[in-house]
């Protein structure tokens, strides 16, 4: 017979000591929850977050029907264990969806206002990523959002209402850019981005302020604009800033993915933006360094896909950075 694992083990340990606790059903159903979140804040594998699923299922079993508002919440919590689990297919994300519309009306009607917010922005990232799935609407991910908005406000919440505006950015710039309204959701998307940006700081909220500032340089590098050299520079601007937060120490797959995209944006700019003409030889060649150490990282990390395409815009640059007769004889 197996070993159990540690995780089996604990689960175990946990349903043994809640079913001979002298509780009542409603206490027993929220130490489940408690368990359950407890192996949720830093899971160690996939493995604790479907056992933080069991815990809350369990929960759910045995909480009386007169507490309604104890079920939505462990729903709630549910819901984010659902989302961060990862999966080939869409069923965690959905039933992670189930959770949190089953919760809200309850909620609404017994819960607090942070409660309700944290459950409507974890539905509109629910949604979001249900999207490209084409299992749900970015535009309901967008209205998620912007309810808990109502309560996630700059001066009360500043942490939830970066994190809110970023994930409002990223939506907007997830829609089809093949309307008339293209243009407008793309200056939305560098609103909210700088908006989040205006309450959130280097010392304060290192996470967030860093992860705004690389995503606004995607967001400045990509947008449609007549000004995309200003842009440009504006973008890498952008990256620096959260560079001080990313760390290939630190945070190696984070700065990896900023440094791609700094040098992304370098090898599209000028060496003197005063003279475009003379070209970005000295910028191509700080771009190739950036690949290479990214791609270092990714191996490092097994992450052979973006690993791939780094080494595809090396290349890229490799046969740029040839001398124009050279190209023409390679080919």
């Amino acid at each position: 017979m197996a070993a159990l694992s540690r995780t089996q083990s604990q689960v175990t340990a946990a349903m043994n000591a809640v079913e001979e606790a002298r509780a009542t059903p409603s206490e027993k159903a929220d130490m489940l929850m408690q368990i359950a979140m407890g192996l949720q804040i830093k899971p160690k594998s996939v493995e604790d977050l479907e056992a933080a699923v069991h815990l809350y299922r369990a929960g759910l079993a045995i909480c009386p029907a007169e507490e309604p508002a104890l079920a939505a919440r462990i729903r709630a919590r549910m819901g984010t264990a659902l989302m961060a689990t990862p999966s080939r297919d869409a069923e965690p994300l959905l039933a992670a969806r189930t959770a949190f519309e089953a919760a809200l009306p309850v909620l609404h009607r017994e819960g607090g206002a942070e409660e309700i917010a944290e459950a409507e922005m974890n539905l509109g990232l629910t949604l979001q990523s249900l999207a490209p799935l084409h299992k749900a609407s970015i535009q309901d991910a967008i209205g998620a959002y912007q309810r808990a908005l109502r309560t996630f406000d700059k001066h009360r919440h500043p942490k939830e209402f970066a994190i809110l505006q970023n994930n409002l950015a990223t939506a907007f710039l997830s829609m089809p850019f093949t309307d008339e309204k293209s243009k407008m959701r793309e200056a939305l998307a560098v609103g909210a981005f700088e908006e989040g940006l205006s309450v959130v700081n280097l010392i304060d909220h290192p996470a967030e302020y860093a992860m705004l500032q690389n995503n606004l340089g995607n967001a400045l590098q990509y947008v449609s604009s007549s000004h995309s050299v200003e842009n440009g520079y504006r973008a890498l601007e952008a990256y620096d800033e959260a560079l001080k937060v990313r760390t290939a120490s630190a945070s190696p797959g984070e700065y990896a993915n900023t440094i791609s995209n700094k040098a992304n944006c370098l090898a599209n700019l000028p060496d003197d933006p005063a003279d475009p003409a003379r070209g970005n030889q000295d910028n191509l060649r700080v771009a190739m360094e950036l690949y290479r150490e990214a791609r270092q990282i990714y191996l490092a990390q097994d992450q052979t896909e973006s690993a791939a395409i780094v080494a595809a815009a090396i290349q890229d640059i490799e046969t740029d950075l040839l001398p124009a007769a050279l190209r023409v004889a390679g080919h």
